[in-house]
């Protein structure tokens, strides 16, 4: 297993210098480590680290996790696409979801949040770069979805996620980050239900310099941390 430790150190050193360099709190940028492909033991080093947001992309690997951690300060993040089969799973177990990108799930989550639990943070995910193989919302059409979602009660849409096309040029990463920002600005003034988005969910262990530039709050680290996926 990687030095698990000594990689968070060192993606956290990375954080706080990029967001000195761009002129921001490091604070309001939250680290969520993607434990996709990583055993239990993985995880509880990372916490016991110091990390408390864990995010998965497989609802049932994702649920054997939640199990063996149950006695762990665990919030948990889903952040691959949700099925409609999968959506009361989700909405009983985890307390955000970044990867919203219909209006039938977002109703089902709702409907399916037990009462007990706070409202389920939603994020809708754009895809800003209009690739076929990427599941999202074509940002022209985020705003009708956003209205949509922020009326449903026992969700609390936060902001938006992205994945952008891979490029190793920093210029052209910073691109799309910078469309969503102004995408989430936008959605700020269309109406007063969507004043209080605060999230841009976006940035990964190759990307997160360009994210952090601009606005990310959370980036979502898995090779970083954990190395290459054991599956």
């Amino acid at each position: 297993m990687p030095n698990i430790t000594h990689n968070i150190n060192e993606v956290t050193t990375r954080l706080q210098k990029n967001a000195a360099k761009a002129g921001r709190n490091a604070n309001a940028i939250n680290l969520l480590a993607v434990s996709k492909g990583q055993p239990v033991v993985a995880v509880e080093t990372a916490w016991r680290a110091g990390l408390r947001h864990f995010g998965e992309n497989y609802l049932q690997e994702a649920l054997a996790k939640i199990a063996a951690t149950a006695t762990l300060d665990i919030e948990w993040h889903f952040i691959g696409h949700v099925q409609t089969n999968k959506t009361r799973l989700i909405a009983e177990h985890f307390a955000w979801v970044h990867s919203v990108d219909r209006l039938k799930i977002a109703q089902r989550l709702s409907a399916q949040r037990p009462a007990h639990l706070p409202p389920l943070n939603i994020c809708l995910q754009v895809n800003i770069d209009d690739e076929t193989s990427k599941e999202g919302v074509a940002p022209e059409q985020i705003p009708a979805l956003a209205l949509a979602v922020a009326a449903l009660p026992h969700l609390n849409l936060r902001g938006l996620m992205v994945i952008p096309a891979p490029t190793t040029s920093v210029a052209a990463q910073r691109r799309p980050f910078r469309r969503t920002a102004d995408l989430l600005k936008q959605l700020q003034c269309v109406s007063p239900a969507l004043a209080s988005l605060d999230t841009l969910s976006m940035g990964m262990s190759a990307d997160m310099e360009a994210a952090i530039a601009e606005g990310a709050t959370w980036i979502r680290i898995g090779t970083a941390i954990f190395g290459t996926r054991l599956t």
